[in-house]
Formats: structure tokens, C-alpha cells, sequence
């Protein structure tokens, strides 16, 4: 199994190396072609019409969005969340609409404003430290989104099908239960 990390902009890395800390085998997709040696896909925080911009620019994007609609297992952080999200409120900018959330861009502040909180996941046995970094704020969702965590009474951790969103980064800590679950998500699909 070879879940791939979009290494076309963003903190790519390090979920990276949260996989392979996991013992799987991880792939950084850089072009359509990449698409096809995956099982998974993560697409990290960063910057999101930077990375809609060059995901449309190398033909990433339309191919992309087909294979999620095809049940590939994606998981969005952060930026990754933004892209995947079917409205964005506060800028005008396409997204991949494969996840049935409205989202606001930079809703818990600016990059001085970061902050981590430790959260409740369902299904997982202790609080889970969240880290936010110019984090967006899911503001709505569909019926078919499942809302996995909240802070506030919003939720930071969603599940529609085959994508998982976090507005907050796991990848910056040492805790692997939320990349464990996207990876469950990855087995499941293969069967």
C-alpha cells in the first residue's frame, strides 16, 4: 500500500514522514501520472488557490477530482481541507467540491494567532493536541458528512465517504491516531 502526499506546495513533509513512522510506504504526487501509484491521498496545509492554481496548471486537478469521485481515500489538512471543500465563503476561488462543506479561509486568525487545544476525536480512547495555523472554520455541512470532532461548535475533523478533512495539523505532532484513521480509511478501499 502507497499512500501519496501532494508535495505540489505545502508542508508535504511532514506527513511524509508520519507515514513511513507508520511502517507504509509513502509517494510524493507532483503530476497526473503520480496519481496512478497511489492508494491514498494527502494534501497538506499551504497555501490553497496557490495549489489549486498549480494543480490546474499541470492537469492535477481535473484527474484528481475524477479519481476522489471514484472513491480514492483523500485526506485534507488545513489548506488541503480548503481544497477539497465544495464552498469556500470568504474568497472567491475554485475548489475540488468533492466534500460537502463551507468553509472560511484564515477563520481563527492570522499566523501570530496559532494556537494548539486539545480536542476530542470520536473514536479515539484520549484528546488528541490540535495545532492551528491560520486554520479554516468549517461554517456548514452537508447530511452526509459525518462530524468526527468540533472546538467550539465547529467542527475541525470531518468525513463524507472516501475524504477526511482536519482544519487543525497532526501531522506537527508526535501522535499518529489521525493519520492511522485515514490509513484504515486506505485499507478499506483496497479491499
Amino acid at each position: 500500500m502507497i499512500i501519496g502526499v501532494s508535495g505540489i506546495q505545502g508542508d508535504f513533509r511532514e506527513h511524509k514522514w508520519m507515514i513511513e513512522k507508520l511502517g507504509h510506504e509513502s509517494y510524493v504526487v507532483r503530476t497526473p501520472e503520480d496519481l496512478e501509484k497511489v492508494d491514498g491521498l494527502i494534501i497538506p496545509g499551504g497555501e490553497s488557490t496557490t495549489m489549486i492554481r498549480i494543480m490546474k496548471r499541470i492537469g492535477l486537478f481535473e484527474k484528481l477530482k475524477e479519481k476522489i469521485l471514484n472513491g480514492l481515500p483523500v485526506y485534507g489538512t488545513c489548506a488541503g481541507l480548503i481544497v477539497l471543500a465544495k464552498e469556500i465563503e470568504n474568497y472567491p476561488q475554485e475548489s475540488l467540491g468533492v466534500i460537502d462543506i463551507k468553509v472560511m479561509r484564515n477563520a481563527y486568525g492570522r499566523q501570530v494567532d496559532s494556537f494548539d487545544e486539545m480536542v476530542e476525536i470520536k473514536g479515539f480512547n484520549k484528546p488528541f493536541k490540535a495545532i492551528f495555523i491560520r486554520a479554516p472554520r468549517v461554517d456548514g455541512w452537508g447530511p452526509e458528512v459525518d462530524v468526527l470532532s468540533t472546538l467550539d461548535n465547529h467542527p475541525i475533523m470531518l468525513r463524507q465517504k472516501n475524504v477526511l478533512v482536519t482544519s487543525f495539523h497532526p501531522e506537527l505532532t508526535d501522535d499518529t491516531r489521525v493519520h492511522e484513521y485515514f490509513i484504515k480509511m486506505v485499507e478499506e478501499y483496497r479491499k
